[in-house]
């Protein structure tokens, strides 16, 4: 596993956007962990999280892109933080772009704010957690209006590898149903290989017991890919 991948799970821990317990998703589903990207509060905290996900863009896409795409709400403070980090880090300029809750009648109007989408620009989605896909499934239909974009692919925080609308997780079947590619910073099955009875700060954050009740999870939830 890579270094960042180590130290973007390390960093999720330390900001308790990744926790452990009991939960319900949004999908209904009770989850003994959850992922909320609303706890990353903090100007370093943003700076830290844009780099990871630069990060993951370079090694995930060979050729450079045009804009990075912000689904409304948390879809917005990371285009903003990716696009600076790829600046800073990579000297790499990237637009940004995203999308109103509801369409504006007066002034500029329209549905997007930032980079005017023009025919060709190639276009990633960034987005913090997809389990079911219903915000990229809204994304792309408003995106192919406004211009014939040339759509490269999604990049999310974390793949929780849950099934999406069959047994295949949700990041490839957005990936199969968009011809895009599809990749996250880190997977589940990365968080387990790096926190299991490994001590973060003096703490065990996945003891056996945390792990089974996962296992116990993932066999109901989990994807067949």
């Amino acid at each position: 596993m890579e270094d960042y991948k180590k130290e973007f799970i390390e960093f999720m821990v330390q900001s308790k956007v990744l926790i452990f317990g009991d939960f319900m998703t949004k999908s209904g589903r009770k989850t003994p962990y959850f992922v909320n990207t609303g706890k990353y509060r903090t100007g370093s905290q943003m700076k830290k999280l844009g780099k990871f996900y630069a990060e993951a863009i370079r090694n995930n896409f060979e050729e450079n892109v045009d804009v990075l795409f912000g689904p409304a709400y948390k879809g917005i403070p990371l285009v903003v933080t990716t696009s600076i980090a790829l600046s800073e880090h990579f000297n790499q300029d990237v637009s940004i772009c995203f999308n109103r809750k509801e369409a504006k009648d007066h002034g500029e109007g329209g549905n997007f704010i930032g980079k005017k989408l023009e025919d060709g620009d190639k276009v990633i989605i960034v987005e913090d957690v997809t389990t079911a896909g219903t915000s990229i499934r809204q994304s792309v239909p408003m995106l192919n209006k406004a211009a014939f974009v040339q759509l490269k692919g999604l990049v999310v925080s974390v793949d929780r590898m849950e099934k999406g609308k069959t047994k295949k997780g949700a990041l490839v079947e957005l990936a199969d149903q968009f011809n895009m590619k599809t990749c996250a910073i880190v997977t589940l099955d990365e968080i387990i290989e790096h926190l299991h009875n490994n001590p973060i700060e003096g703490k065990v954050i996945i003891d056996d017991n945390m792990k089974q009740r996962i296992d116990e999870y993932r066999a109901i939830y989990g994807c067949q890919n």
